[in-house]
């Protein structure tokens, strides 16, 4: 009789108007969440039916791994991508590989930190934008060829940077600046001969895209150093002209050049080192 009139409460203590709301509130809550999960699903396949996908081979070495360099290749979105090859870097870096390393400050073109290899090309990545014609084609991305490899797409610019110290770039007039006298003075004709030299940002692309300068390194000091020998031989302010080309008169520091104009074909400035190193030649001959 206890279990009987127990069980009786039991039903009374839940009020079948309750239990129905219940039902029907648990029933919209499944097809809400259903409905959630479904437009989810169709945005997620619609938004990867939109990717444009590009491959990205990247040259990848690490001196404190016992392994030889090989190349990654990384998938990347162009449509949620910038349009240069150092946008694509940096989103793999940020997104896909920390350990990925590449040098990088300005993104103007013209700090020359980013130069590399790019598809077969020395240039900036900054100033390279994305093939984005034919997608499936992958990108393939190297260091500074011809140089020793720090890491992945970082080359030692240390020799490069000892050549050009070695020039002495900077101003030596040939007389001390006069009481009250606040600059060295010249004319917009000579200013001029400056021109198409004094823009050289040093970046190495051209050197390293020099068949003398891959065999010579360490004795032919490479178009970018021997155009701004000639940026100061041709400063009508500097007094040292005599010095400087004699410095230059070696059978390897200049004339290891054949004038093959590849520096010329890649400078991302769009400068002729070609033609400085010419006048170079010119002035010595006379």
């Amino acid at each position: 009789m206890n279990v009987v009139m127990n069980a009786t409460l039991r039903k009374k203590e839940v009020p079948p108007a309750f239990l129905s709301l219940a039902a029907r509130s648990l029933s919209g809550g499944a097809s809400s969440s259903e409905a959630s999960l479904k437009s989810g699903a169709a945005d997620s396949l619609k938004k990867k039916k939109n990717e444009k996908i590009k491959y990205f081979k990247v040259y990848r070495w690490d001196p404190e791994q016992q392994q030889r360099p090989y190349l990654s290749t990384y998938p990347v979105d162009l449509n949620d991508c910038g349009p240069m090859i150092l946008d694509a870097l940096i989103k793999i870096k940020n997104e896909q590989d920390p350990t990925l390393t590449f040098r990088r400050s300005c993104r103007e073109g013209i700090c020359g930190s980013c130069a590399m290899n790019i598809n077969g090309v020395n240039t900036l990545a900054c100033l390279s934008y994305i093939e984005d014609e034919d997608a499936k084609k992958a990108t393939k991305i190297y260091p500074l060829p011809h140089m020793y490899v720090v890491k992945d797409l970082v080359p030692d610019m240390g020799n490069f940077y000892e050549q050009y110290r070695s020039i002495e770039p900077w101003l030596q007039p040939a007389e001390e600046k006069k009481e009250g006298q606040a600059e060295f003075l010249q004319s917009r004709q000579d200013r001029a001969k400056l021109d198409g030299m004094y823009e050289c940002i040093l970046c190495a692309c051209c050197s390293t895209a020099c068949p003398s300068y891959w065999w010579n390194a360490d004795k032919y000091l490479g178009p970018a150093v021997l155009m701004q020998a000639y940026r100061w031989i041709e400063d009508s302010r500097d007094g040292k002209t005599k010095q400087r080309l004699a410095e230059l008169d070696d059978a390897f520091k200049l004339y290891r050049c054949h004038t093959i104009m590849n520096c010329t074909k890649v400078c991302p400035k769009h400068l002729n080192p070609g033609k400085a190193i010419a006048q170079i030649k010119k002035k010595l001959a006379h």
